[in-house]
């Protein structure tokens, strides 16, 4: 039934998430972490993906598939905390800061786990909406700290015309797609008026429908499902499916809607073109209504993060933290059991002067600090704690054949180290060549063979990070064992202070997986030298025969380890950026431009010490 939405595994979540109802009982306890805040005054800092204990997938249980599920975040802001709630997690999140997050068991759960969830919080009370291929209640709760979840209505109904599951689309005119799957509801504070908008297809568009919130949001009397927008990728290049937008055998799919009002303008957001590929995003639609009509933004797509070691921006969530901050949640791609395995990136978010919607994926998945106050501009959070490890020497003391310790520091999370044991003997080292300061290390395992299919007191992850200067005298770092007990598959160490140091080590203890696999280790922080010098030589030449395409080039630079190629609808809004590594060629495509839109280009070199300044801006018509 792809061809209705893409996730035709989770439409029968029902029969293969039996496992987890039973591992998820209500008298589950809630779970043990570390949610202790930094000393005041010292913002705390993370880094993409978000470190949080991702829950085992049972939806691929018959198929034998196992691994850690994350994907389709909503971040809510409630009381002064934040609530997280993403895609099969058998509960949800909760943090002081937007870097320390706490696991809830809820008091009761649908009886499928939650895919794609709506959330929002509106005066005293958080909503709870599942995707679902038929009615399904929505839950709320005033004390969501608790975990305690009451039914506020028992189902939303089925609309006139809308399709059962399996039934082959397009239905009769007029007809609608079985759902709400990827749904979101809406509070307009300004009306007080509800909203529900839902689609997740490469047939049909999205939708949006007004709420009675007097009958306990049941869909408002006589109100019929308005379609609001779809997919253009013949004009919106972006919007193209495949890895860089170079799959021409699939149709794209429009899905994850969102609704963020500022001012009088409303923003529709949604995410393309398919989660299971680097370029997915997220674009947004304007319009003067909460049910339109809308308008193309010209300077889509919002988030975009095709490069790095977390590629992928799509399917998240818009909103302001305690201090009217934006932040932009994703979906970033994994794909090492499948093609659906993803995790969870949050972003600095924001609107310009001329209301331009944006998110700053530039570093994105390098250590930011979380805000303590109002910002000036989202890249005021970039921590410039620089990647120290990438190709760096590694030694291990075991290893399995075609799985190399090499490959732990080729910031790619499709490849990994697959040591011979999952012993604590197991250790790696990085050498990072010379000495520098160290200022965080992120540890991010692979599920490998794990045979794994719920979360319980034995899945937790420990490991101990030691350094030297010479290779022979060690010295402690970091000591997972001495925290709470909890599964950190992309565990970020920041250390208390900096340390001056060569050599970083990362020595095992406790996985819950049969086997120890690793795909990263990252090392943040500074060497000493200068940074490298703006890219001279740049250029940006417009596809002849498709305006949606461009292809930039530039000089090498000595010493860079990288290069950030951006771009945007003016020089001044250089949105959009791609991480390019400097062991590849200094030239690059861009398949995500608007036909009829004109734009500018420039590029950064990167390396251990620092960031260039920003090259000429070129312009392209």
């Amino acid at each position: 039934m792809r061809h209705v939405h893409r996730r035709d595994a989770r439409a029968r979540v029902a029969i293969a998430t039996a496992t987890a109802a039973i591992a998820l009982a209500p008298s589950a306890a809630r779970a043990q972490g570390d949610d202790t805040p930094p000393p005041p005054g010292r913002p705390a800092t993370y880094a993409n993906p978000i470190d949080i204990d991702y829950k085992y997938n049972f939806e691929q249980l018959n198929a034998g598939i196992s691994y850690r599920s994350g994907a389709d975040p909503v971040i809510v802001p409630h009381r002064g905390e934040y609530y997280l709630f993403e895609t099969i997690a058998g509960g949800y999140w909760r943090s002081p800061d937007l870097a320390h997050w706490t696991w809830i068991a809820p008091s009761r759960w649908p009886f499928e786990d939650v895919v794609a969830p709506a959330a929002l919080s509106v005066r005293d009370t958080i909503y709870l909406l599942q995707s679902a291929m038929d009615s399904r209640p929505i839950l709320s709760s005033t004390d969501p700290a608790s975990g305690r979840l009451e039914f506020y209505n028992r189902w939303l109904p089925r609309l006139p015309g809308m399709q059962r599951e399996n039934t082959p689309p397009p239905g009769p005119p007029g007809s609608v797609p079985p759902g709400p799957w990827d749904p979101t509801i809406f509070h307009d504070p300004g009306t007080d008026r509800w909203f529900l908008y839902w689609g997740s297809s490469n047939v049909y568009p999205i939708y949006g429908i007004e709420l009675d919130k007097s009958r306990r949001l049941a869909y408002l009397k006589d109100a019929t499902p308005t379609p609001l927008v779809a997919l253009d990728p013949a004009h919106h290049g972006w919007e193209r499916f495949g890895r860089d937008h170079r799959d021409t055998t699939v149709t794209p799919f429009i899905e994850g809607a969102w609704m963020t009002k500022r001012g009088s303008r409303y923003y529709l957001q949604y995410a393309a073109p398919g989660t299971e590929y680097n370029v997915y995003a997220t674009g947004t639609y304007v319009g003067d209504s909460a049910l339109g009509p809308f308008t193309y933004a010209p300077y889509n797509p919002v988030a975009y993060k095709p490069g790095g070691f977390t590629a992928g921006a799509g399917h998240g969530n818009t909103f302001q933290d305690a201090y009217g901050n934006y932040w932009l949640t994703g979906t970033p791609w994994v794909a090492v059991n499948w093609n659906f395995e993803r995790r969870i990136a949050l972003f600095p978010a924001g609107f310009d002067a001329d209301g331009e919607m944006y998110a700053d994926t530039r570093f994105g998945d390098f250590p930011h600090y979380v805000a303590t106050r109002r910002w000036k501009r989202p890249d005021e959070l970039f921590t410039g704690w620089m990647l120290l490890s990438y190709h760096k020497p590694v030694t291990s003391r075991s290893a399995r054949d075609s799985f190399p310790a090499s490959n732990v520091t080729d910031e790619d999370p499709r490849t990994f180290w697959l040591a011979k044991t999952s012993r604590p003997t197991e250790w790696l080292t990085v050498d990072l060549g010379r000495e520098c300061e160290v200022r965080a290390v992120q540890v991010n395992y692979t599920d490998y063979r794990s045979g794994l299919y719920a979360s319980d007191s034995t899945v937790y992850t420990q490991f101990r990070l030691s350094h030297s200067l010479d290779g022979m005298e060690w010295s402690p770092l970091a000591d997972l064992t001495q925290e709470p007990r909890r599964d950190r598959p992309n565990a970020y160490v920041e250390l208390p202070e900096p340390v001056r140091t060569r050599y970083v080590r990362y020595e095992h203890v406790y996985v819950a997986e049969p086997y120890l696999a690793i795909s990263d280790l990252r090392v943040f922080g500074h060497c000493a030298g200068p940074r490298p010098h703006a890219p001279g030589g740049v250029r940006a030449e417009r596809d002849s025969t498709d305006a949606r395409n461009a292809t930039v080039t530039w000089n090498p630079v000595p010493g860079a380890v990288g290069y950030n190629v951006r771009w945007g609808i003016a020089p001044s809004k250089l949105y959009q950026t791609y991480q390019v590594w400097a062991d590849a060629p200094t030239t690059l495509d861009i398949r995500a431009l608007t036909v009829g839109q004109r734009y500018w280009f420039a590029v950064e070199a990167f390396g251990e010490s620092g960031v260039s300044e920003t090259s000429r801006t070129v312009g392209l018509r």
